[in-house]
């Protein structure tokens, strides 16, 4: 490892085994960047979107060129090092298995690709490699990586003595502070002007990281500093505030074998003009915005939710006076989301063909992004493309997503801007993170409407018009998910009986909605011959044991007598009924407790005889009405009665509509209700 780090000119290197059978890639060696830089990788999914993953799953050499290449193409990445580096993912193929990778990382040179010595180096490394983990694995001992990553210390510059203490001495006689941290960050050596800035003893400072050591050095720009420096190889610097009035400036310069900082007093009034980060750097705020904004992206369910996460949050954090958000459908641009701009203007470029001359398309069909500084750029490249007033400098980013690029983020300025290719890379992220999240809410949309088809479906179309008796019903879908639900309802008018049931298959897919397709079905069937609730129940319980789905179901079935004014219910583990008398006294019916249907086959189900008045509402309920996160079940029952004794009960379709507008206002993320109303005339 250290050899290949060495040849190949590397300033820093990862290599990962993948365990025999083992789904992870742990990080087995480091060298050139502390382990606290490399914590996010230690491990890491075969399928993620990684470097060594992608070099292992296509068996090549994976090679990115830049910070904007890294962000475009792996922006999680790019996200957390947003620095300038060149890196290098190669696999470990062998006959048996592929085993692991390597990446390495340079600072950002001339060069588009590595040199043909640097291929020749990690292909026999890599070769070497192979065949000592293909050796051990034939003999039963495979390599294995340790608990914890090896760190590979730097090469040690074997320094004549004489001159060592010469340079030491040197450094004690500067006016100025200086010191030297290893690439862990941690502190060497620091002569006394500067233990006199900062204002601590060498002893105390040696080898702990500075901003760990001293509180008022421990901003994010002071280990940002660092991170810019280690990684990217390239001078950082910034400024921290000892004591009021006493800024500092730390100037970092680094190589391979650590960093050397130079500490200055600077006056106050040039202190807020020094930058916290290297000007290669995009700085810890757009980090932060961009953090922000990956954070309120994965929240963002719907196309809808997205395009305005996208327009409140990009235009005041990142400084584009204009944007577009436009998606790809059917061979043409849609836009569905802007600001800065009239809807006259935008109304212009709806559905605009990819085939048209416009960057939009181009970025759409080729992919790659295209950043204009200044308004003379643009019109050179598009001479006939309309200026929306005095705008000066365009950003227009490919949304891609899976390797495939399905829309085009537009952002102008209306100063001309030069983005540097650290806000180059920035943007890429950014975009790269609004095309993951788009993509997302377009197999949300999707299978949204799949799965609201597939559940209406399976769900009475309309209530039977019953005389004697008023009825209403509702179903609400959980407030978060796609997935199908259990929960079913149904009012049966048979010849011989007046039937009304509701229950809850567990689960939330496909599975529990075939099987609450049955569990009703059956109910229909027996409910139409005049079965009594109770061996309805029992009848559909052995339905379940037979069926061996795994999956418990609750049920409640009431049947109507409507001329005796009297109804018997049975029930099977599910939310006890409300009834609602003429007086607008409520009670929580106290129904004989009795097991969920599929638990044993053999139970028994008790049926319960009560009286119902005319103008008495029964109110049959799945628990998605009553669930409140961190509260108890019986509580929020009781206080359903209570909001139900005090609503004025006119018509059943709006007290329905109440009901389920109360369990929404008292939890924000309920499961799904089904709700069936039941009111028998004078």
């Amino acid at each position: 490892m250290a050899a290949v780090i060495r040849q190949t000119g590397a300033s820093a290197g990862l290599l990962y085994l993948r365990p025999p059978g083992d789904r992870l890639l742990w990080l087995a060696l480091l060298s050139g960047v502390s382990r606290q830089i490399a914590a996010p990788w230690v491990r890491a999914e075969l399928d993620a979107s990684t470097p060594v993953a992608d070099s292992m799953l296509q068996r090549r050499l994976v090679w990115l060129d830049s910070q904007e290449d890294v962000a475009r193409r792996y922006p999680q990445l790019g996200l957390v090092v947003p620095y300038d580096f060149a890196l290098a993912a190669a696999p470990f193929v062998g006959g048996i298995a592929v085993w692991g990778g390597l990446a390495l990382l340079w600072p950002v040179g001339n060069a588009a690709m590595p040199s043909s010595h640097q291929r020749e180096v990690l292909s026999e490394y890599c070769r070497q490699t192979v065949l000592l983990l293909d050796q051990a694995a034939a003999q039963g001992h495979p390599l294995l990586p340790p608990a914890e990553p090896r760190y590979l210390p730097a090469a040690s510059k074997n320094a004549d003595p004489g001159q060592a203490t010469a340079a030491l001495d040197f450094t004690e006689r500067l006016p100025q502070g200086c010191c030297a941290l290893d690439l862990e960050g941690r502190l060497t050596f620091i002569n006394r002007a500067g233990v006199e800035l900062v204002g601590a003893d060498a002893a105390s400072l040696a080898g702990r990281r500075p901003w760990e050591a001293l509180p008022w050095l421990s901003s994010p720009a002071s280990e940002e500093g660092y991170r810019a420096a280690v990684i990217s190889r390239r001078p950082a610097s910034f400024t921290a505030m000892r004591l009021p009035g006493r800024p500092l400036l730390f100037e970092l310069y680094p190589d391979d074998s650590g960093i050397s900082v130079h500490i200055t007093a600077v006056p106050q009034r040039t202190a807020t003009t020094q930058a916290a980060v290297p000007d290669e750097s995009v700085g810890a705020m757009g980090l932060y915005h961009l953090t922000h904004l990956a954070a309120a992206l994965s929240k963002a369910t719907t196309v809808h939710d997205v395009s305005d996460v996208v327009a409140h949050q990009i235009v005041p954090a990142f400084g584009p006076q204009g944007l577009v958000l436009l998606t790809t459908v059917e061979g043409r641009l849609h836009i569905i989301g802007h600001c800065g701009y009239s809807s006259e203007f935008i109304d212009r470029f709806d559905g605009m063909s990819l085939t048209s001359h416009a960057p939009t398309a181009h970025v759409q069909t080729t992919g790659d992004p295209v950043f204009f500084p200044t308004f003379a750029d643009f019109q050179r490249t598009y001479p006939e493309a309309p200026r929306y007033g005095a705008r000066n400098a365009w950003a227009f980013l490919p949304l891609t997503a899976s390797s495939r690029t399905i829309g085009s983020l537009v952002l102008s300025y209306d100063q001309p801007r030069p983005f540097r290719p650290a806000e180059r890379a920035l943007l890429t992220s950014l975009a790269a993170l609004i095309a993951q999240a788009l993509d997302r809410a377009r197999l949300y949309d999707a299978q949204h409407t799949i799965a609201h088809t597939l559940q209406t479906g399976l769900l009475p179309l309309a209530l039977p018009h019953i005389p004697g008796l008023d009825a209403a019903a509702r179903y609400q879908s959980a407030s978060h998910g796609v997935d199908i639900g259990g929960d079913f309802y149904d009012l049966i008018h048979a010849p011989t009986a007046i039937t009304a049931a509701i229950g809850d298959v567990q689960g939330h897919n496909t599975v529990a909605a075939a099987l609450m397709g049955q569990v009703r079905t059956a109910v229909h069937a027996h409910a139409a011959a005049g079965t009594s609730p109770g061996v309805i129940l029992a009848r559909i319980n052995r339905l379940l044991a037979d069926l061996d789905t795994n999956l418990f179901t609750s049920c409640l079935v009431v049947q109507l007598d409507l001329a005796s004014h009297r109804a018997r219910l049975a029930t099977a583990g599910h939310p006890s009924p409300l009834l609602r008398h003429p007086d607008g006294r409520t009670e929580v019916l106290s129904l004989t407790p009795q097991l969920l249907l599929g638990i044993d086959p053999d139970a028994d189900y008790h049926t319960t005889d009560i009286p119902l008045p005319p103008g008495a509402v029964l109110v049959l309920y799945t628990d998605g009405l009553v669930e409140v996160p961190g509260t108890d079940i019986e509580d929020t029952t009781n206080a359903l009665a209570r909001y139900l004794a005090r609503t004025q009960v006119q018509n059943l379709d709006q007290l329905a509509q109440s009901l389920v507008h109360h369990a929404q206002h008292s939890a924000r993320d309920h499961d799904d209700i089904a709700l069936l109303l039941i009111r028998p005339h004078p």
